[in-house]
């Protein structure tokens, strides 16, 4: 009967009971931990259908005419583009085109900072969950001094308990900073790229879109000369 007592109310050594079993304050953070990492891995996924979608539309962007048959940022930046042409502010081809081209890749930027949601979010956690996980680390050592103090014993049956609580902290600290900073990584240089993609296309639209109107006015020009002398040659 003592023996079944004594197995009882034998401390729990699993990685679980460790947890439960811990002190308030590693608890606590060991809880911090969790939930951030839980909130890193939602904003990745999200991140990496985004980035994806992205990519699709600046491939898009590159061989899009006009607005009307397209949506989302494809449309929007070539709408811009469009209003901004439609003003006529009588100036060279040159100002045009970099009136276009600043319209454009302002649309392009505005909607690339959309996607910046939740970035600065895991850089935080990337560099502020290791040392939260220390704080929790020193505060599990702390307590098995603590123990050693009050029980005059070294063993580890003291000492184990609290150190275990420190490396689990650690552990979450760890799990919790290393995919937020490879995400944020990945991510940063994913949107760098397709803005760089993005620019080179807003300025060939540019481009393509002023020499059209000039060929165009020298169209209408030719047809403006001809035609008068071809009436007086019928004359």
């Amino acid at each position: 009967m003592e023996q079944e007592i004594a197995i009882a109310a034998a401390p729990d050594y699993t990685i679980w009971g460790l947890v439960v079993q811990a002190d308030p304050v590693v608890k606590g953070v060991m809880i911090i931990l969790v939930l951030a990492s839980v909130a890193c891995w939602a904003i990745i996924f999200e991140k990496i259908v985004k980035i994806w979608w992205l990519n699709r539309s600046i491939l898009r962007l590159a061989t899009a005419k006009d607005s009307r048959s397209q949506r989302g940022l494809v449309r929007a930046v070539l709408q811009a583009g469009e209003q901004e042409a439609a003003i006529d502010h009588d100036d060279s081809p040159t100002e045009k085109r970099h009136r276009l081209e600043t319209a454009m890749r302002s649309t392009l930027k505005a909607q690339l900072q959309r996607l910046e949601v939740g970035l600065p979010f895991l850089a935080t956690i990337g560099s502020a969950a290791p040392f939260i996980g220390l704080f929790g680390t020193v505060w599990g050592i702390v307590n098995s001094f603590t123990a050693i103090a009050q029980q005059k014993d070294t063993s580890l049956a003291v000492v184990a308990p609290g150190i275990a609580e420190a490396l689990i902290a650690t552990a979450l600290g760890l799990a919790a900073a290393i995919p937020a900073v490879m995400a944020y990584n990945q991510f940063a240089v994913a949107l760098g790229r397709a803005y760089a993609r993005g620019n080179s296309s807003v300025v060939e639209i540019a481009r393509d879109t002023v020499m059209g109107e000039v060929r165009a006015e020298a169209r209408r020009t030719r047809g403006a000369t001809v035609e008068p002398l071809r009436a007086g040659k019928h004359s």
